[in-house]
């Protein structure tokens, strides 16, 4: 049954391992500081401070990998079509990686920015699985 979503699982993998890989870069910026305190993040930092936007680029990605990890292990459990479930999910995936580049490479205070462009993918691609999702469920009922 899991065979036909190995695309997805991937996906899943490369979603976990960009969160990883910003909690190492956030480790390593956060470790430089010349007056380092385990655990305490100058709050008068802003965008110009790439501590700064690496810690927001790894939470931002904690707090939306909190909605679409679920939603994808349900679609897998109630056999959703694996297709669509993998574009979905490497859409999701490859917005955040945008993302992520973006707020490590350019610092801006603009809203919206280039990368809200990126988080507005990957948004798009929850929202759809959300409601696709839902409307797959509420047809086998």
């Amino acid at each position: 049954m899991f065979e036909i979503y190995k695309l997805v699982f991937f996906a899943l993998w490369v979603i976990l391992t960009t969160i990883f890989a910003q909690a190492v870069v956030l480790i390593v910026a956060h470790r430089m500081q010349k007056n380092y305190k385990v655990g305490v993040i100058d709050a008068s930092l802003g965008q110009q401070s790439f501590l700064f936007r690496s810690y927001r680029a790894f939470w931002n990605s904690v707090e939306n990998v909190v909605l679409i990890f679920p939603l994808v292990i349900v679609g897998i459990l109630i056999d959703y079509d694996s297709n669509r479930l993998g574009i979905i999910t490497w859409v999701y995936a490859v917005s955040r990686i945008g993302h992520m580049l973006v707020y490590y490479f350019i610092a801006t205070d603009r809203n919206p920015s280039l990368r809200s462009v990126f988080w507005l993918f990957g948004f798009f691609a929850m929202a759809y699985l959300i409601g696709d999702l839902g409307l797959f469920i509420m047809r086998s009922i």
